[in-house]
This record gives structure tokens, sequence and C-alpha cells, in this order.
């Protein structure tokens, strides 16, 4: 797998993987999610992108997962990998890059892009057909929870971007997904 050096604290893979494909580019995952879509144009999809961390030894992991979901046909995914060399032991600023790296996925899905994923399901909207976004954020709200007091401001990130944010339990591609990417 190649990577470049973005910044020099972290390194950065600019490809997509999942189980049957290595090294993929972005175009070829938009490709993949129209292939799915199309399989099934009268269904409901959620496009759903999340971020997850994990602090090792010597690095901080950082997984993103984009998941196309048509519920209850089946699921297209893939992940990206991002690597910072040194710990990230303060909660908010891993948490802040976590959105921050889900952000940039968001951001490669251009209203043009978005639109030509509306057209697929937009003959079929009188047969139940439907399109959502979502951002799915690896933090919870109840009391308990250490990121609960990060919840707004991660929330007002991910909603001024036209997506519909998702927490704890309900971002399960951040938290479940990508988590298991993260070890």
């Amino acid at each position: 797998m190649w990577c470049l050096n973005m910044k020099k604290s972290q390194t950065y893979h600019q490809s997509f993987q999942n189980l049957q494909e290595n090294e993929i580019m972005f175009e070829q995952v938009f490709e993949r999610i129209i292939e799915f879509m199309n399989i099934d144009p009268s269904g409901n999809f959620r496009l759903m992108v999340g971020t997850d961390s994990q602090v090792h030894k010597s690095q901080t992991t950082f997984i993103t997962g984009i998941v196309i979901q048509n519920e209850g046909n089946g699921v297209w995914a893939c992940i990206r990998k991002v690597i910072v060399p040194r710990k990230m032991t303060h909660l908010h600023e891993r948490i802040s890059l976590e959105l921050s790296l889900t952000e940039e996925i968001v951001s490669m899905f251009t209203e043009e892009k978005k639109n030509e994923l509306i057209q697929i399901v937009l003959p079929y909207l009188y047969q139940g057909a439907t399109f959502i976004m979502e951002g799915h954020i690896d933090i919870g709200a109840g009391k308990r929870n250490k990121t609960s007091e990060f919840v707004k401001e991660m929330v007002s990130r991910i909603e001024s971007m036209g997506v519909e944010p998702k927490i704890k339990p309900n971002a399960f591609v951040a938290s479940s997904y990508a988590n298991r990417y993260t070890k």
C-alpha cells in the first residue's frame, strides 16, 4: 500500500480497501457505490461515512469507513487508513481529527456526485425508494460518556455539510465497522 506524507506528523493513505480489493481510489469507490445502487434502484439507501481511532504504543490509527446500505438488501463498504506516528492522548484532539477525516470523505461526494446517486433512485420515489447521506460520529450523549461534552460541536460540523449526523448508539460505521480495523 502506498502512502504520501500529507504533513510531517501523519501517514496518509490515498487509497481505500475492502475484503475484495486493495488500493482503490475514490473514483473507483464511487463507481462501486453506483454499481451497488443500480442492482436495486428502488431500494432504501443510506450512504454512511464515519471514522474511529485507536491509540497504540507509538502511533494512533484512524480508520474511515464508507458504507452504502440498501436496507434489508445488503451493503458495500470500504475503509481508508491514516496513521499519526504518536500517541494522541487528548480526547478532544482525537475526536476532532476523526471528524475531520469523515468530513474530508463526505466532501469528496460533491453536489454533482450526490445528484448522480439521487438520479438512480429518483424514478422509483413513488415506489418507496429513498437515499440519505449520514455522518457517523464516534461519540455519545450519555452522562457517563466521556465524549458527551463534544456532541453539540461535532454534530454542528456534520450538519453544516448537509449530512445527517448520527451519534452512538446509531453511529455504527464509526463505532463498529471502522473500529474493527483500528486494532
